[in-house]
């Protein structure tokens, strides 16, 4: 008599600033990465996009955690908090009168310490995982994408998340050169709540500066299609008095200049260490870009003009992580790069 039926799989992008769940091949959960808890009795009083709302409004009861830094489990209970709750969540729409045997693969940082990747699969566990996979998130953006990871060419990807830039050469289902740097959009938001500081006199939260990002979020200053001025509220750092300020997309590729240059360094460095043969071979494919960061306008441009390589944006980048494990999930017997 087979249990199989008793038996779930889900992918899951356990990422800085969202978290994405898939299921049979659709996304059964996209929600933010944050956790609010009541600090009193130290329970979990809401995750996700309702924890969102209460995040830098909160009251001294209550405090918003996001529980992953630069890619990696920063607050271990949080972490499994919000890991536990996502599942539930997705459980709930599957009612069974038994608990599920989960089969879980879950994308990591490349750059991860042994210490780092235990805490992850340690929250997989104790979230309910029987089965856990672990895969790297440059090699699931590759699958997400639709690059062959199998084949004996050279490709390379640059996955632009919310707490790393992961940048990588693969060949032959194996990482041959790759970087982990912890400049991405959670640094970029960082560098606008900056620039509203010492150029506006504005103090700016980070949901704030997220929406500017997002509204006119640029890395060079001609764009072809220019986004419509941001209009930001707040109060004056001297006086508190509230204040308004017209944020343009120059403004913003000023103020981004400098992490998108560490981004660019990052690569190069790679294409230095990449054998010829590989080499040769992401010259003719070009660089494929993925994650939240790949949609800042004219990074594609930016970069092809600094590296003298194409890069290509891929569809839908913001998930290219979610789906490369969801393909990750249908092939755990066949895939030697997934670690149990």
């Amino acid at each position: 008599m087979a249990f199989n039926f008793l038996t779930q799989e889900l992918a899951i992008d356990l990422g800085t600033a969202n978290t994405v769940i898939f299921q049979n091949d659709k996304i059964a959960l996209d929600q933010p990465s944050i956790v609010a808890i009541d600090n009193h009795t130290n329970k979990c009083i809401a995750i996700g996009q309702k924890a969102k709302l209460m995040h830098e409004r909160t009251n001294p009861g209550i405090k918003t955690v996001r529980p992953l830094r630069d890619g990696v489990i920063a607050d271990f209970q949080a972490a499994e908090m919000m890991i536990r709750g996502f599942i539930r969540e997705v459980n709930s729409k599957h009612k069974s009168l038994f608990a599920p045997n989960l089969k879980i693969v879950v994308g990591i940082p490349s750059g991860s310490t042994e210490v780092e990747i235990r805490a992850v699969r340690d929250s997989s566990e104790h979230a309910g995982g029987r089965d856990v996979y672990l895969i790297y998130e440059p090699m699931a953006a590759a699958l997400g994408i639709g690059l062959d990871v199998e084949a004996p060419r050279g490709n390379m990807v640059v996955d632009i998340g919310g707490g790393t830039t992961e940048i990588a050469v693969i060949s032959l289902g194996g990482i041959v050169q790759q970087d982990s740097i912890r400049v991405a959009g959670d640094v970029f938001t960082a560098d606008i709540q900056t620039y509203l500081r010492q150029q506006h006199n504005i103090k700016a939260g980070e949901t704030t500066a997220e929406k500017i990002k997002i509204a006119v979020g640029s890395v060079i200053p001609d764009l072809e299609e220019e986004p419509e001025p941001f209009v930001v509220r707040g109060p004056n750092l001297m006086t508190a008095h509230p204040v308004e300020a017209t944020i343009t997309y120059q403004e913003i590729a000023h103020c981004l200049d400098k992490s998108v240059a560490r981004i660019e360094a990052s690569i190069l460095h790679v294409l230095e260490q990449t054998p010829p043969e590989l080499y040769s071979d992401i010259v003719e494919n070009g660089i494929f870009l993925s994650g939240g960061g790949a949609q800042l306008r004219g990074l594609a441009r930016r970069l092809s003009e600094k590296v003298n390589i194409p890069f290509h944006v891929s569809e839908d980048p913001l998930r290219a992580v979610a789906r490369g494990t969801c393909i990750a999930l249908k092939n755990t017997a066949n895939y030697s790069f997934l670690m149990r």
